[in-house]
């Protein structure tokens, strides 16, 4: 009987201890769980980055070829310029245009604008877009003749173009970048 006394309580002793994690044990699973979270997070905001930079690729790439279209044998040298591309309805659909209709904004709430100045170029002027798809679209830039910050100081007329300058065009965290054509 006494046995099964001791039987009884080193069952119940046993059943005890394994009820449940320890605190080592639980903070271990929260440290875990802790990093699994920050590399999810950095992994979404890379992609979110970089489907920024292809969207933003596109959007150029068709302005510029819509421009071009519209503009087959005649002069760019046309101050209605944006006007007309909105009333064309030529506008990608991933930028908005404003109510009164004169203004299209990006996906960052700044503006583009599309202007010439001369007969044989236009230009395709994007604000506050961050460094990161800055750099990205700006070193991966094809087909046009010219890309230069706000300024206007150092444009880059080399394409593909250096990351240095790419680097130094797309140095503030939010940027205005004027692509040119032809």
């Amino acid at each position: 009987m006494f046995e099964k006394l001791h039987q009884r309580r080193a069952r119940i002793a046993r059943l005890h201890r394994q009820r449940g994690a320890s605190l080592l044990e639980a903070i271990a699973y929260l440290g875990v769980a802790a990093v699994v979270v920050l590399a999810a997070v950095s992994l979404l905001q890379n992609a979110f980055g970089s489907a920024r930079s292809n969207q933003t690729t596109e959007e150029l790439t068709g302005l510029r070829t819509t421009v071009r279209k519209m503009y087959t044998g005649q002069s760019y040298n046309d101050t209605a310029m944006l006007a007309n591309m909105i009333t064309a309805k030529a506008i990608p659909g991933t930028l908005s245009i404003a109510a009164d209709g004169s203004t299209i904004n990006n996906t960052w709430g700044g503006t583009v604008n599309i202007a010439s100045s001369n007969a044989a170029t236009f230009t395709i002027t994007y604000t506050r877009m961050p460094a990161d798809v800055c750099m990205t679209v700006v070193s991966g830039a094809t087909g046009w003749t010219r890309i230069a910050d706000g300024s206007n100081a150092n444009p880059i007329t080399t394409f593909p173009a250096p990351a240095a300058q790419a680097a130094a065009l797309c140095g503030a965290d939010a940027n205005t970048v004027a692509f040119t054509a032809n």
